[in-house]
């Protein structure tokens, strides 16, 4: 696991031990692109569905053991976020639960919340920054391109982005050459899935504004805060039945907040609103 998520996952031990250890999974849901969780508190987390790449099914290779099909329901939380397993569906099923956990505790007595509020609304785009998207986060890229400011997009690959989009592309191999460089820096939450985050914000200047957003990234905010992160797209599921089936379906971020699901964002102590 990454240190952001090693350490999230201690902090909330320490803070919320005797609240957490008894609690299972009730239900799980792992569709093409999100997995979805519900605890046996009714909490509820989602994150991106990670895959390996055609993995190998030799008869050696098979395992009905613990988080396995049919064997994921009713296992304790805490068995989930410690077992050394591992496999791209157990990081997936371990950001969920983290998730679901943090839901509970992201409250407005503890921290400063807007509800109904994208990110994106937050940043000051007046001025000529410039801005890195780690991740084809396509309505941002839309926006930005719309304004004066420098953008870059970081992404593995280059068909994720439009024909008229790939004049901003940047193989994410290069993040060091161009996060320090920027004013803005937007990050898909499925970097704290794939255990890219910590690189990422290691190489962010300590000037520039910092967001993690999307469905992955509704971990507790204390350590992202700690790291630079400055603001938080996260969400808040209004129909939790819904989200299964959506997820079951093969659904996306925008299906949830469409169907399901409320934006919401986690402001830094120290942070002040673009004027």
């Amino acid at each position: 696991m990454s240190k952001i998520i090693d350490q999230t996952y201690d902090l909330i031990l320490r803070k919320y031990r005797s609240v957490i250890e008894d609690l299972v999974i009730s239900k799980i849901s792992i569709g093409l692109y999100l997995t979805a969780v519900r605890l046996s508190d009714g909490t509820i987390g989602t994150s991106s569905t990670m895959t390996d790449n055609s993995p190998i099914c030799a008869k050696g290779n098979r395992d009905f053991g613990d988080f396995t099909p049919l064997k994921i329901e009713g296992q304790k939380v805490l068995k989930i976020l410690e077992t050394k397993k591992e496999s791209s569906v157990i990081l997936s099923m371990k950001t969920a639960v983290l998730n679901a956990l943090s839901s509970g505790f992201i409250t407005p007595a503890r921290y400063t919340i807007i509800d109904d509020c994208d990110p994106f609304d937050l940043l000051d785009l007046k001025s000529d920054n410039t801005i890195t998207v780690v991740g084809a986060f396509q309505s941002y890229i839309r926006k930005i391109s719309k304004t004066a400011n420098k953008l870059f997009v970081l992404e593995l690959s280059e068909n994720a982005l439009s024909h008229d989009q790939k004049q901003y592309y940047v193989p994410a191999d290069k993040f060091r050459e161009i996060v320090p460089l920027s004013d803005i820096v937007i990050i898909t939450g499925q970097t704290l899935v794939n255990m890219t985050i910590d690189d990422l914000l290691s190489a962010v200047s300590p000037s520039s504004k910092v967001v993690v957003t999307g469905p992955s990234g509704n971990i507790l905010p204390d350590v992202l805060f700690d790291n630079k992160v400055s603001f938080i797209g996260a969400l808040r599921i209004t129909s939790p039945e819904l989200l299964f089936d959506i997820v079951s379906q093969g659904g996306k971020g925008f299906h949830l907040f469409e169907y399901c699901a409320r934006k919401i964002c986690i402001l830094r102590k120290d942070e002040t609103l673009p004027e």
